[in-house]
């Protein structure tokens, strides 16, 4: 037998003395076949979420929709946080990241922060056994010591949860006070408190699933109840959930853990000016010298496929002839300024909604679109007469693994259309957001220690098989391509658009549907 530390074996037997004094059996025995009939109960923190600590929850609000002096005071506050929930009270602790991450926050932020961005930060984290016993059931509970604000719009929305019972806060004239309602913090026996005032006549949930003692009260209230082990948990895949998380706004990549965002605070002061010197770089420099500027100073543009040469001069230009149109997926608004370092000249770009800065600052000719379709088609015409064109069909930023449904307006203009699969590779900032100024955006990413670009040039689609060469219908060429880069990126294609986007993330039309899978054209 293979020798083993002492300390795992002390661990090992200490672990299972713990699980064999406690009150209730482990989640593993519960039996979850034919349960659409019975109730379940669940804590949230966790049992069903991996991470135990509220801290980042709050961390994300505080910092998405406080900014960043409310981040840092939130931070600053965490030993007080950690002595409060570890030696007197978890409630207190709680009520202070209350205060601290809510006072004056309108409620309808707080609300688009919670589905926006916690959701991809809970779903990331959710526990596969948990899970999968918790979805077995007809009715679904979630009770948790986080303001429900926090965990409905994601609870009902990719667990398929019923009902929510958490700390209730109170508000005036549609912003909060950063203090709790009148029943507190529902944490040990208030969760039991929560539970019975929000299921009144119901009958009592059959089963109760927890993963501490402090979880023991409602689990007692229960007909059964089943404890989550910390030990060996598995992660559920996102594309397991009820509903896949594709929408994700915020600028935070990781979860603010305080080390984290301690050493993120401490990374400004060196990312926020090699990020001007960055976009100097790009701005000011030829295009021909930008991807060896970027390599130096920690920008890696990765090159994959068949750089396509470029278009005759205009002087040898033959009836008929016209510039290339490259098709790009969309992860930020640099797409097209990478696109073009990549080639060594620069593109023209065609856009619909970008800051003034943005255009100001942008090493490479813009041309604005209006979505009137007759007008916008004429100008795109024009602009291939005199060059190559970059073009993003999904009309907005997706930085998931799906790709948005493709406009077919390009599809019907050209029959030069090349492929271009676009990937952002970011560490600690998105350089894409909905709900924020979109002139940050370049900063946002440039923040980053050591951003990356990956450009992956696809063949160029045979005339034949394009609506101009080919008499193919620009649906159906729109929906070839789509379906090619999807590949070469390993990505879902969705029918979702632009205005699906911002329904969801800020908020003007709820929440939206599923993905829808496309349908692959006759050209495929």
């Amino acid at each position: 037998m293979e020798n083993l530390p002492l300390t795992t074996i002390f661990s090992s037997f200490f672990t299972g003395i713990r699980y064999h004094l406690q009150p209730f059996p482990l989640v593993s025995k519960c039996k979850n076949q034919a349960r659409t009939h019975h109730s379940i109960v669940s804590n949230f923190l966790g049992t069903l979420v991996l991470e135990k600590s509220p801290f980042p929850f709050f961390m994300l609000v505080a910092f998405e929709a406080g900014g960043f002096i409310r981040a840092l005071l939130l931070l600053l506050l965490f030993p007080l946080v950690f002595f409060l929930s570890h030696f007197l009270s978890a409630g207190s602790s709680v009520k202070l990241m209350i205060f601290v991450t809510f006072a004056g926050l309108k409620l309808s932020d707080i609300e688009l922060i919670s589905l926006g961005v916690l959701s991809k930060f809970y779903g990331d984290r959710i526990r596969a056994s948990s899970y999968t016993v918790f979805t077995s059931f007809g009715f679904r509970c979630i009770v948790t010591e986080l303001p429900r604000i926090m965990v409905e719009p994601f609870a009902k929305r990719y667990l398929g949860a019923d009902m929510i019972v958490g700390t209730g806060i109170t508000s005036f004239r549609g912003r909060a006070t950063g203090f709790c309602d009148s029943h507190g913090v529902l944490v040990g026996e208030k969760k039991l408190d929560g539970l019975t005032r929000a299921l009144k006549d119901m009958a009592t949930p059959n089963v109760g699933l927890g993963d501490s003692p402090a979880d023991y009260p409602f689990m007692g209230f229960c007909e059964e109840s089943y404890l989550v082990p910390l030990e060996n948990s598995t992660v559920l895949p996102q594309d397991k959930l009820a509903s896949p998380v594709i929408f994700h706004d915020g600028r935070l990549v990781k979860l603010p853990t305080p080390i984290n965002m301690l050493l993120t605070f401490l990374w400004l002061p060196i990312g926020f000016p090699l990020a001007l010197i960055r976009m100097a770089a790009g701005s000011l420099l030829p295009m021909r010298a930008v991807y060896h500027a970027f390599l130096l100073l920690g920008v890696r543009i990765i090159i994959r496929g068949k750089i396509p040469s470029s278009r005759k001069p205009a002087i040898d230009q033959q009836p008929g002839d016209h510039g290339v149109m490259f098709v790009c997926t969309h992860r930020s608004l640099l797409d097209p300024i990478f696109l073009s370092a990549a080639l060594g000249r620069p593109v023209t770009a065609v856009t619909y909604s970008i800051s003034r800065l943005s255009e100001l600052l942008s090493p490479i000719p813009t041309a604005r679109l209006t979505r009137d379709r007759t007008r916008d088609a004429a100008n795109i015409r024009e602009l291939l007469r005199t060059g190559d064109l970059a073009v993003c069909p999904e009309g907005t930023t997706c930085r998931t693994p799906y790709l948005l449904r493709f406009s077919a307006l390009f599809a019907e203009l050209t029959d030069r259309i090349v492929p271009v699969a676009m990937e952002a590779g970011v560490s600690n900032f998105h350089g894409s957001a909905a709900r924020t100024w979109k002139g940050a955006d370049p900063f946002y990413f440039f923040m980053n220690p050591s951003p990356s670009y990956t450009v992956t040039f696809l063949d160029q689609i045979p005339a034949e098989k394009t609506c101009a060469g080919g008499g193919i219908p620009a649906h159906d060429v729109a929906n070839y391509i789509q379906g090619l880069l999807a590949a070469a990126l390993r990505f879902q294609c969705t029918s979702l658009t632009r205005r699906d986007k911002y329904r969801a993330l800020t908020g003007t039309d709820g929440i939206v549907t599923a993905a829808v899978p496309r349908s692959r054209s006759a050209i495929a």
